[in-house]
């Protein structure tokens, strides 16, 4: 039976070191040690293995295509981070001594990274009307139509949203979103309350937040394409507006996003663009863009007030998963965001 990786082992790794507790357990499940006998290849330039690969025990020597030739040992921290993480492979490498190593889904890395860290600002960013309102029909479209994201959109897909919309009556006691499930729909609220409630390990509940008129949820899970993380309990009856996740995606998540190649990202760069890594620091410091910024995803939403709004920022994570859920953040926000196509594991010549 294939031995899983010790969890005080792979807690020592980056990032799998700073998944919260849940998805850090699920990653462990799936994180098997593999034996590589010395001479043995653990990967050859030019693979395309969609794998992190951390080297546990032993010695691997890596060499370039140019032939450059280095070494990482385990227990150093470099051996804390992937082994030379590009696709397709930049590098062989081919263990010296008997060695040990694990091979992790770079996807299901970076979505349970994703998840993680969006998951920690969704309901902190509700803003909460305080403004006395009715139940007039037009106040939730009003509201949304006002919002920073909407402005950006093309007319059309306004029009072709408001189409594909559907109402859905709810009544108290509805559970809208359950903690766990796959992300379905994108939420408006037309009228009605509802809160915002996280399932514990003991299984009681814990309340984050009340949503009202014209507040809008479920977007996460979708930008993250992971799993809810949160429970949405309808307070009173009333009736919600929701669209599809392929609507969701095609109508408003894709035109707000501007993907660039690394040619055009460089580009960018030399005209006044600025690099934006939302990978979390000891990812960014090991291997960093050089001149970049780093602000993790996680705090993205609180720091965006602190970008300048005239000029362009091109955000950039391993794979663009992470990156691509910024730039929707930021262009929310009004500010100008693009991400790095493919992410710096297919940037060539670093990163």
């Amino acid at each position: 039976m294939a031995e899983l990786v010790d969890k005080t082992v792979l807690k020592t790794l980056v990032p799998p070191s700073a998944l919260n507790t849940e998805n850090f357990q699920e990653l462990a499940g799936k994180t098997f040690v593999e034996n590589i006998s010395p001479g043995k290849a653990v990967f050859k330039q030019g693979d395309v293995d969609k794998q992190a690969v951390y080297l546990l025990e032993g010695e691997v020597a890596i060499t370039s295509g140019t032939g450059e030739a280095s070494s990482v040992k385990s227990g150093t921290p470099a051996a804390r981070h992937p082994l030379v993480n590009q696709q397709p492979r930049k590098h062989t490498a081919i263990a010296k001594v008997p060695s040990k190593i694990t091979r992790i889904d770079s996807d299901l890395l970076d979505i349970l990274l994703t998840w993680d860290q969006l998951s920690g600002i969704e309901v902190g960013e509700i803003q909460v009307d305080e403004q006395g309102g009715g139940d007039e029909g037009g106040d939730w479209m009003t509201r949304i139509l006002q919002s920073k994201a909407f402005l950006q959109l093309p007319p059309a897909n306004i029009q072709a949203m408001f189409m594909r919309i559907q109402e859905i009556p709810v009544k108290a006691g509805d559970t809208i979103i359950k903690q766990g499930e796959d992300g379905d729909y994108y939420y408006i609220i037309k009228h009605g309350k509802c809160k915002v409630t996280r399932t514990s390990k003991a299984n009681t509940q814990l309340t984050l937040a009340t949503l009202k008129d014209g507040d809008a949820f479920g977007e996460e899970a979708l930008l993250s394409e992971a799993k809810r993380n949160a429970n949405i309990i309808m307070e009173t009856d009333g009736a919600l507006m929701r669209l599809s996740k392929q609507d969701f995606n095609s109508l408003l998540k894709e035109p707000m996003l501007c993907w660039v190649t690394n040619a055009e990202a460089e580009k960018m760069v030399k005209e006044g663009a600025i690099w934006l890594d939302v990978r979390l620091e000891s990812e960014h410091s090991n291997a960093g863009i050089p001149g970049s910024i780093n602000i993790p995803l996680f705090m993205l939403r609180m720091k965006a007030e602190t970008l300048d709004s005239n000029k362009q920022y091109i955000l950039y994570c391993d794979s663009g998963r992470r990156s691509s859920a910024g730039a929707f953040l930021l262009s929310e926000r009004g500010l100008r965001a693009f991400c790095l196509k493919g992410g710096l594991v297919s940037r060539g010549g670093g990163g």
